[in-house]
């Protein structure tokens, strides 16, 4: 478990993070959310005892990350995968950084195995493309079989496949005990991934939770409705319920601000036969654009 409790850094007379709050679940996926200059590297450099605290406090599993015996068994991370010197073989890599905490070399070709780099292992990294390197960072995160993850933007220059297998990835280990933290910026594979949301703008709390929580709380869900006679009886009852309709076709209805269950009595009471209603939840993109829309460093005008 990570935990951050009025966590502030000042970096001389600017504040990247100010008052920062929040836990991070033992086996559940994290999502780290924000737009550029939020603070979620200052606030990951911090988890890895990177960068100091100007005040508040940042516990992993119940102590500072620092005073931990074993680092690389509890945290494994990935802040740049491409920090590693380019000469050097896949293979080499590893075994320096296994060497630091006496791993056994069978743990090297167990991790180039499961990122899938075996057949590369011997080749230089700066021969690598940008999606090799980013396996190559995950495997240096996971060598020490640690409890927390942490990655920041892991799915970056991957193909669909690889988007695919970081996704199975980090869920599998969640689900067998790890604490996974993961920044990026793909909301569609956030939502794919993340149980839970932090999501920070201008170095502060935003929102926190569980995603579908997050979510609603942040964006207005609607109901689509397709009649199987004329909508005119139920428009009308929904518009004196308060309920916002857009009517797109004949027969198919947007409602907004009233339940489906209240959409379905109405329809009921008008006598009006519905063929079809489906309540339709906001994406985790309209939510993050929503939390955020006052936090952005820069926006670009309007397409006319």
């Amino acid at each position: 478990m990570i935990e951050l409790e009025n966590v502030t850094k000042r970096y001389g007379g600017k504040v990247a993070v100010e008052d920062l709050s929040f836990t991070v679940r033992t086996s559940r996926v994290t999502g780290l959310l924000g737009p550029n200059g939020a603070g979620k590297s200052t606030t990951m450099r911090m988890i890895l005892g990177l960068h100091r605290p100007t005040s508040g406090t940042v516990r992993v599993d119940g102590r500072p990350f620092t005073d931990d015996p074993a680092p690389l068994t509890a945290i494994g991370a990935m802040l740049d995968a491409h920090a590693v010197h380019p000469g050097r073989s896949a293979r080499a890599h590893l075994r320096s950084i296994a060497l630091t905490h006496r791993l056994p070399a069978r743990r090297v070709d167990e991790v180039l195995e499961l990122t899938g780099l075996t057949t590369v292992a011997n080749r230089r990294i700066g021969t690598y493309s940008l999606g090799m390197g980013q396996r190559l960072g995950i495997a240096a995160a996971l060598l020490g079989t640690p409890r927390t993850l942490v990655l920041d933007e892991p799915v970056n220059g991957l193909d669909p496949d690889g988007v695919h297998w970081v996704r199975e990835l980090v869920r599998s280990l969640a689900s067998e005990g790890t604490t996974v933290l993961v920044s990026s910026h793909l909301m569609s594979e956030m939502a794919q991934t993340a149980d839970d949301l932090v999501v920070l703008g201008r170095g502060r709390l935003v929102a926190a939770g569980p995603l579908d929580q997050v979510v609603a709380s942040a964006t207005t869900g609607s109901v689509r409705v397709r009649t199987a006679d004329d909508p005119g009886p139920l428009t009308d009852a929904l518009a004196e319920a308060g309920a916002g309709v857009d009517r797109a076709d004949d027969d198919v209805l947007t409602v907004t601000g009233v339940p489906s269950e209240h959409v379905g009595a109405l329809a009921l009471r008008t006598g009006t036969v519905l063929a079809e209603l489906v309540p339709q939840q906001a994406s985790l993109e309209q939510a993050f654009f929503a939390l955020t829309k006052d936090a952005v460093e820069y926006t670009a005008p309007e397409a006319s």
